[in-house]
């Protein structure tokens, strides 16, 4: 080792010691004769002194070096004088005298700084990525993603699970998202795919007599990519046989609550996690996967406005639509009518037709509220009446400000759920001390492609319909609901999975459903249907996007802030240049040719 010690782990018990470092320079201070440099390396940084009087020969390197210069140090550890401590930093109490140093390797000037952690260009960072990485606020990232793995090992190892490996090359599967395919050059013509997850292989290993698994997986999808998508991730795998509903998600509750208690003790948790149905998730928030660190739960006013004059509610309800909302307390000071105004361009955007909004004006309670008390851009067409049954079902009272969506169920639900997030944000409800977690189950089992005429699933094609739902596969499959459930914490699906289908009848019965022939089902998953006929056991399972875990922990929106070597949005690699074209000779050898345009 050319260091005896890491820059950031030197404290006051190593006074007096002789110490050797290595690292790079973080920041170089001359202040005339003495020269101050902050080096660093992995474990943080620690303040070297070059003093000419003390060694000529390392204030002489000293001179030389420039950020990001390589160089190694020998000297003595001592106390910083009294009143030029650093508390900011763990090494703030010492400082290293150099006897002796060396530039293992100088530097250019880095496009961007390293030392501070500053605003940076996206395609720079990605481009430089490997400077990026130097950065406290990357090191930081990558070591809590480091802990968070650690952790989850510790967990299940601890709880009788057996870490096994699945393939990476592996069949194409329907359904989902596009599969990224790979050539096969000894069986010419045929085709590997990379897996979107490890699905038929853990629940192979169920079949196999490994009851409890999981493992760290690498999955990738051919999908539009967005702040929480990426072409290839990592996820945690979790496959258990003999359980049920609760039992999977019993045993995720404790991972999270222990993982993040771990991770971030400074956070409240909620605890117990909240249970939702799917269908009290939609009516409440509007969505699967519901922030509940503030309030603004949704309420139907649609018989309230059934025999309004006006147009828009009449239109709804005569189409089968719905009219919801939402109220904000103390909205009618809080939002301006630019402000309203504003966010009814929002949903606009978020695919609603416009916004309604009913502002309850004066004093007392809201028996006594009068048309002169209802404050909204459509007053002649919103009595007192009205808004006070608004108010409620909302719990609003005088000063609140009530938000409401006119549309079809779909689409009024996703308008709504995006206006309750952008109303919390620009009002600051969210508390960003608290990871508010809650799982959601009874997902609809089957969804009807009109276009296609034919169901999908709504998880995957494997998963079990609750038993009692079973006869409506034959008689109304899309009333049938899944032993589906999702786990979520501040508005992030965070894990997903379900009990799986072990039995060959239902499973083809649902591969019937979904258009798959007998014939592509013997071919795509004809070593899954035999295997359910050698004594499949009852199972299930859970996935959880181990990029999107470390994201919320660390307080982030975008995955890329805590994957090392991440894509574009457009799935590039600017640091490499992938994806890149290949030659013919390449090509020919998996007897493939490249279709002109």
């Amino acid at each position: 080792m050319l260091k005896t010690h890491y820059c950031g782990e030197l404290r006051k018990e190593h006074v007096g010691q002789e110490v050797e470092l290595a690292g790079w320079v973080n920041r170089r201070r001359d202040h005339g004769k003495l020269i101050f440099i902050d080096l660093r390396d992995s474990r943080g940084l620690v303040q070297v002194v070059f003093n000419p009087a003390h060694e000529a020969q390392a204030h002489a390197v000293a001179e030389q070096v420039r950020p990001e210069y390589v160089i190694q140090v020998k000297g003595i550890v001592s106390a910083r004088r009294q009143g030029t401590e650093n508390a900011s930093l763990p090494t703030g109490e010492v400082e290293v005298q150099a006897g002796e140093a060396t530039i293992l390797n100088p530097s250019k000037t880095p496009p961007f700084y390293i030392s501070e952690d500053s605003e940076v260009e996206d395609l720079l960072r990605l481009r430089y990525r490997y400077l990026d990485l130097r950065r406290e606020c990357m090191r930081d990232r990558l070591w809590t993603r480091y802990r968070v793995i650690k952790f989850m090992r510790d967990f299940f190892y601890s709880k009788g699970f057996i870490e096994i490996e699945t393939p990476i090359l592996a069949n194409p599967t329907p359904e989902g998202a596009r599969d990224y395919l790979v050539p096969s050059r000894p069986n010419r013509g045929s085709f590997y795919a990379l897996p979107q997850s490890p699905q038929q292989f853990k629940q192979l290993l169920m079949v196999a007599g490994y009851e409890r698994y999981f493992q760290i997986a690498r999955c990738f999808r051919d999908e539009d990519l967005r702040a929480d998508r990426q072409p290839e991730f990592t996820q945690l795998d979790v496959e258990m046989s003999f359980v049920t509903v609760d039992d999977v998600l019993d045993v995720m509750e404790e991972l999270y609550t222990a993982l993040c208690e771990a991770i971030r003790p400074e956070m409240k948790v909620t605890k117990p996690f909240g249970r939702l149905t799917y269908e009290e998730a939609m009516r409440r928030f509007g969505t699967d996967k519901p922030d509940l660190r503030y309030g603004m739960e949704l309420a139907d006013f649609t018989d309230l406005v059934a025999g309004s004059d006006f147009a828009v509610f009449r239109q709804a309800v005569a189409a089968g639509g719905q009219v919801r909302g939402f109220a904000v307390a103390g909205g009618v000071e809080a939002l301006s009518r630019r402000q309203i105004d504003d966010l009814t361009g929002f949903v606009q955007s978020a695919g609603g037709r416009g916004l309604i909004s009913a502002g309850l004006l004066g004093e007392g309670p809201i028996e006594t509220l009068t048309d002169e008390d209802v404050r909204s851009p459509m007053a002649r067409f919103i009595n007192a009446e009205m808004v006070k049954g608004m108010a409620q079902r909302t719990g609003a009272v005088r000063g609140d400000l009530v938000l409401m969506v006119a549309d079809q169920e779909a689409v009024a639900s996703a308008a709504l759920d995006a206006l309750r997030r952008e109303v919390a944000r620009r009002l600051d409800l969210a508390d960003a001390n608290l990871l508010a977690w809650c799982s959601v189950r009874d997902f609809p089992l089957l969804t009807w492609d009109e276009q296609e005429g034919r169901w999908y699933a709504v998880h995957h094609p494997f998963t079990a319909p609750k038993p009692e739902d079973v006869p409506l596969l034959e008689s109304d499959p899309g009333r049938a609901r899944a032993q589906q459930y999702d786990i979520v914490c501040n508005g992030w699906e965070m894990a997903g999975g379900s009990i799986r289908i072990h039995r060959r009848d239902i499973q083809t019965q649902m591969f019937k459903l979904m258009g798959v022939s007998e014939e592509e089902a013997r071919q795509r998953f004809g070593h899954l249907l035999e295997a359910f006929e050698y004594g499949a056991p009852p199972h299930g399972g859970i996935a959880a996007g181990l990029d999107r875990n470390v994201a919320v922990l660390c307080g982030l929106d975008d995955i890329r802030e805590v994957i090392p070597f991440p894509k574009t949005k457009t799935a590039s690699d600017p640091m490499t240049g992938a994806p890149s074209p290949v030659g013919k000779e390449q090509l020919d050898e998996v007897g493939l040719a490249l279709k002109e345009e």
